[in-house]
């Protein structure tokens, strides 16, 4: 079972990792909250894993901290919600933020993340009030040393519909928040902010 990996980031293709360790590239994926964080390709880097084995193979999630695995592994446990679920809504808020709406019973604020219904929104709430207190609090930091992606619009809109959002609506909030000279992450974190009224 593998709970860190520790070596060079090959490529980022939100939300999906290239990790390089003894010659061996793993598939990673991650929030974009680990993401946003990372250096650029060519770097090393140190994840925490997430294993998890299912019928049709196994799959790696990885996180720069501790308390965003487990979130993510608090989440998993929410009936109705995947990996692919557990993964959008730590793209969309943080660890803490989601901490407090889970203790406020915001349900309301719950179902602006994507693939969060009213019903899941319910269930987080009850599933996951007494488990939050154990998560610690996170706090968002820059990317440093960032290169410039060819098209970062282009990206944007890919990372924002694997996330959840629909081909429409990802392309109208990368439009709306876009600005000359944003990276790719920049532009997913203004569109994921706008779309939560945050």
């Amino acid at each position: 079972m593998i709970g860190r990996l520790r070596g060079t980031l090959i490529s980022k293709q939100p939300p999906s990792l290239l990790i390089e360790v003894g010659g061996v590239g793993y598939d990673v994926d991650a929030p974009m909250s680990t993401i946003y964080d990372l250096p650029q390709t060519g770097k090393e880097v140190t994840l925490l894993i997430h294993y998890a084995v299912r019928e049709d193979g196994v799959s790696l999630y990885g996180f720069l901290r501790e308390p965003d695995r487990a979130m993510f592994r608090h989440l998993l446990k929410v009936s109705g919600i995947g990996a692919k679920i557990a993964l959008a809504v730590l793209s969309g808020v943080s660890t803490d933020d989601l901490s407090r709406l889970v203790h406020a019973g915001d349900v309301v604020a719950l179902t602006k993340i994507p693939g969060i219904g009213k019903k899941t929104a319910e269930r987080m709430v009850v599933e996951l009030r007494d488990r939050v207190d154990a998560v610690g609090v996170r706090l968002p930091s820059s990317v440093a040393g960032e290169v410039t992606p060819a098209d970062p619009v282009a990206e944007a809109t890919v990372a924002l519909q694997q996330l959840g959002y629909k081909p429409v609506e990802a392309s109208r909030l990368v439009q709306k928040v876009a600005a000359d000279g944003d990276t790719a992450e920049a532009i997913i974190r203004k569109a994921l902010r706008a779309a939560l009224g945050s």
